[in-house]
């Protein structure tokens, strides 16, 4: 196969391949994600995405991870894809929400909002492999965050927006969770409880998805989880611990192909089981009256 934009070597690569990595990351962004209202608010506005979240998670997830792992051919096709429906993103607030005003202007083109976005995921890449696998050395930090500014550059992110440096985008990312602008809607607070808590998965499954839902719990910084109303006791963190601890010592153990590879079958999975939920007239959340 060809090489596509991130190939054998590259650190964002190394980092995303490992499937405890892919399999958390995009809970935690996404949760930590709509603490903006703004992008939060453009995103809903401009689909249906909240009435289905859960499709809409596997969905994006399976299209990053085109990009990570496939040739250009494929990562180009998914980049054209999500070009399109980033061209029905643009509007204005319609309330005031936190800081912002109503008629705040919002649009998917906007160099700082697809900054947010990039490194939301950049963020939770790095907190989910150094909490599931290994910590990371300081010079592959500084890789991994050029890869993933070089990920936003492909979706049109300028690389003159994002921090020079891999610290420089952890003291963004303090001032942003820290700062003033941070607020949750009231809509973003259900969506975000229902992705960190209720992945709708089979039966078989639930185990192994409530471990999951705990880790991406214990990976989100406290004011976050306090700001979606999620619990958080000593026995929590106890739990977090054992669980992240067995993880990691578990690739000592487990085989490569069990443990390397795309996520596809469980993305897909999670599809399949929302929207059998919403075929029998059910929902996976139940959202606040517009």
């Amino acid at each position: 196969m060809k090489d596509g934009y991130f190939p054998p070597g590259s650190m964002l690569r190394h980092v995303q391949e490992h499937r405890a990595v892919g399999q958390t990351y995009g809970q935690r962004a996404l949760i930590i994600g709509a603490t903006h209202p703004v992008p939060y608010v453009g995103t809903s506005a401009s689909t249906n995405a909240k009435e289905r979240p859960f499709m809409r998670l596997s969905a994006t997830a399976e299209a990053f991870e085109s990009i990570f792992f496939g040739d250009r051919a494929e990562a180009d096709k998914v980049l054209a894809m999500v070009h399109r429906m980033h061209t029905k993103v643009k509007g204005t607030l319609n309330r005031d929400e936190g800081n912002f005003a109503a008629g705040t202007p919002y649009d998917a083109f906007d160099p700082e909002l697809m900054l947010w976005t990039m490194a939301m995921l950049a963020d939770s890449s790095r907190v989910a492999f150094e909490t599931l696998v290994r910590p990371l050395e300081a010079e592959e930090k500084e890789r991994l965050w050029v890869d993933w500014v070089r990920f936003g550059e492909l979706f049109g992110m300028p690389r003159s927006v994002a921090p020079a440096s891999a610290g420089e985008l952890d003291e963004w990312m303090r001032s942003q969770v820290n700062g003033p602008d941070f607020h949750v809607t009231e809509e973003a607070r259900v969506v975000g409880r229902a992705i960190a808590l209720d992945m709708p998965v089979p039966l078989q499954l639930r185990i192994g998805i409530t471990g999951t839902n705990l880790v991406v719990r214990g990976m989100l910084p406290s004011r976050v989880r306090k700001a979606f109303g999620l619990a958080w006791s000593p026995a929590h963190a106890t739990a977090y611990a054992g669980i992240t601890a067995g993880v990691r010592a578990s690739h000592r153990v487990v085989p490569d192909h069990v443990r390397i590879g795309r996520n596809t079958g469980l993305f897909r999975l999670v599809t399949a089981t929302e929207r059998r939920i919403i075929a029998r007239g059910g929902r996976t959340m139940e959202l606040p009256a517009a």
